[in-house]
């Protein structure tokens, strides 16, 4: 399963991103990627190592990716939405060509900051497009997780990359800047059939969950109280999950299990990937390389793990 945190900024998504990839990773493999511009995954995570950015490779990823698919003309021709066809390379949770850190019992990769040569001329999508090619070409199988800390309000919506997630976790403070990321993010997701769920943050009394719940609802899964444990961590101190409050431990459960209880859609997954496609070529990408990219779209294949090599 496939997860993504989302957020205001200081909501606490990356706090909660870590917490979250240490207990799913107790279930089964689990690769966390840091595809936040602030890049604090890792720190968040207790990682003394930083594993090569995957926004510095995005033209070795392409060309990984395409394999032998015939559609696929070059490197260059690719874009961070094309999708895998017959012939591309589909890539499993350990693939050794994706550059990862192990912490905690899990993966790390990272997207990677800003370098200079990035200053004033170019968007930190451009990064997260690295994470949208692999996504793209994932097949995770029953047991796996991923789990994404994504860049804070809106931004996951510049691209098709919100719709490659089982699921949405979106994390809100119970204040009015909080819910309003909520409806933003509802009103975006409305029409492409995107799980979310909120998850309530730095929770100090009944009265907060209390705003929470009237603002979104039934969408409130669970909520995580205001946390000791957490600040020491978060203070460099050393921590586990052991440290956590027992209703901080709950809502861990509360989330993996509900990730775990949402069905994996492949034909959905297809269908969009071909959506957004279709979107960016139009947009701009067809201008940008110069050929009609709507050809990349191979209608017959088929995405799972029925056509993924062993």
């Amino acid at each position: 399963m496939r997860v993504a945190f989302v957020g205001k900024g200081g909501s606490g998504k990356t706090t909660l991103s870590s917490l979250f990839a240490r207990y799913a990773a107790q279930r089964g493999p689990l690769v966390a990627v840091d595809a936040d511009i602030n890049q604090h995954l890792g720190l968040a995570l207790g990682a003394t190592a930083t594993p090569e950015p995957l926004g510095t490779m995005v033209a070795e990823i392409k060309d990984y990716l395409r394999g032998d698919n015939p559609l696929i003309r070059d490197a260059a021709s690719m874009v961070k939405t094309t999708p895998p066809g017959r012939g591309s390379r589909l890539v499993r949770l350990d693939d050794p060509f994706f550059p990862s850190t192990q912490v905690e019992g899990l993966s790390l990769m990272v997207t990677g900051p800003f370098a200079e040569d990035d200053l004033g001329v170019a968007c930190y999508h451009s990064k997260i497009g690295a994470v949208e090619l692999y996504l793209n070409h994932l097949v995770d199988g029953p047991g796996e997780y991923v789990v994404v800390d994504m860049t804070a309000g809106a931004d996951s919506f510049a691209s098709g990359l919100f719709t490659r997630f089982d699921l949405t976790f979106l994390v809100a403070e119970p204040t009015r800047q909080g819910v309003s990321v909520y409806r933003q993010y509802q009103e975006y997701a409305a029409d492409f059939d995107v799980p979310v769920a909120v998850v309530g943050n730095k929770i100090q009394s009944p009265d907060d969950v209390r705003f929470l719940r009237d603002h979104v609802g039934e969408d409130l899964l669970t909520w995580f109280e205001h946390s000791r444990a957490v600040r020491g961590m978060e203070q460099g101190m050393p921590f586990t999950l052991a440290d956590l409050e027992p209703a901080n431990r709950r809502a861990l459960a509360t989330l993996a299990d509900r990730l775990d209880a949402q069905p994996k859609d492949w034909e959905k997954f297809g269908r969009q990937a071909a959506e957004f496609h279709l979107r960016n070529a139009l947009a701009w990408a067809n201008r940008a390389t110069g050929e009609d990219l709507a050809a990349q779209i191979d209608p017959g294949f088929v995405y799972g793990p029925a056509v993924a090599a062993p």
